[in-house]
């Protein structure tokens, strides 16, 4: 595998659960989890938690037949009876389409937090050795301040705006993990990622990194809803992967750990500007339509950059920028054809 810093024994002969397994995150965990199995002969038995298996990767589907995973088709809301041993938790099933926390706000909300009390739950009965919770840089708010964020620099979040049923349901998510971890000695940690993508993106995504890939692909000018001045870090899925597994087995019970690269820090015009020469050789352009109603499903305008030390103080450090995201995401995009 690429780094050394995730102590692998840990993992020896373990039962793991993932919420969320046919997410991009989640299915992600899983594949990288199914390699480290085989390559490290660590004997690991993964239960997966989906609302539909035929959602998940070919890859991972094949290895139901071996006996490596179970699958368990159900809703994070009302998690199915679990027999038998759990030994880690990742809890990633939540809903992350910017149209559903405003179409649907009240089912963003119940997911988020009926699920993170049912894998707390779950945790406590299991006597598990780890969970973690995989949060969100949203949690931060939005200032349109520049700043270094740590993991203690939460800012402003406005509850009466719609689309605010994601980050703060995240927020009190957050606060569940902390709470049941001081309270009942869950071991809970928090990982809050940046904007991921990379492999495992499905083209289909409706997220703003999948749209201007599309128009890449399709030599289309990008057009943005916003002026797009909103600026944010970025991380690769495997980057992403490995920075799950370090806090899973390295990070402190009932603290969060901020996971991005530093190096993509930039605004969603630089990125589409981006991808617009480098991605498609110059041959589209960006444009821009605001309006209204396509503003309201999306964040307000935000400066996020994480400081991202205390994950790098457990040894992991990020290795894809955003040419290599791109690239990665588009070539992933070919075979599935």
């Amino acid at each position: 595998m690429k780094k050394p810093w995730i102590p692998m024994e840990l993992l020896k002969e373990s039962s793991i659960f993932i919420t969320g397994a046919s997410g991009l995150i989640g299915s992600v965990m899983a594949e990288y989890l199914l390699k480290i199995n085989e390559s490290c002969r660590l004997d690991l038995h993964l239960l997966l938690l989906v609302r539909n298996k035929n959602k998940l990767p070919l890859e991972i589907l094949r290895e139901e037949e071996k006996g490596t995973i179970e699958i368990i088709e159900g809703d994070v809301c009302k998690i199915p009876e679990i027999k038998g041993a759990i030994d880690y938790i990742v809890h990633g099933a939540s809903i992350t389409e910017s149209r559903m926390m405003v179409e649907k706000p009240v089912e963003v909300i119940r997911t988020n937090l009926e699920g993170t009390l049912n894998c707390l739950e779950l945790a406590r009965k299991k006597n598990i050795k780890s969970m973690i919770y995989l949060s969100t840089m949203e949690v931060y708010g939005f200032t349109e301040e520049e700043m270094l964020l740590t993991e203690e620099k939460v800012q402003y979040l406005n509850p009466l705006v719609l689309r605010s049923s994601y980050p703060e349901s995240k927020r009190m998510a957050e606060n569940l993990c902390v709470s049941y971890a001081k309270e009942y000695g869950v071991p809970a940690r928090i990982i809050r990622l940046a904007q991921t993508f990379g492999h495992g993106v499905k083209e289909n995504d409706t997220r703003v990194f999948a749209e201007f890939a599309r128009c890449a692909k399709k030599e289309k000018d990008i057009c943005l809803k916003t002026d797009g001045m909103s600026k944010r870090m970025y991380l690769d899925t495997g980057d992403a992967a490995r920075a799950v597994l370090t806090v899973l087995l390295k990070g402190k019970a009932g603290e969060a750990y901020n996971a991005g690269n530093k190096e993509t820090y930039c605004s969603v015009r630089e990125m589409a500007e981006m991808v617009a020469s480098k991605i498609a050789d110059g041959k589209i352009s960006v444009q821009f339509a605001s309006d209204e109603n396509s503003r309201k499903q999306f964040s307000p305008p935000h400066r996020l950059l994480l400081d991202v030390s205390r994950l790098e103080a457990l040894g992991w450090e990020a290795t894809a920028g955003l040419k290599e995201m791109y690239l990665e995401m588009m070539e992933d995009w070919k075979g599935k054809k």
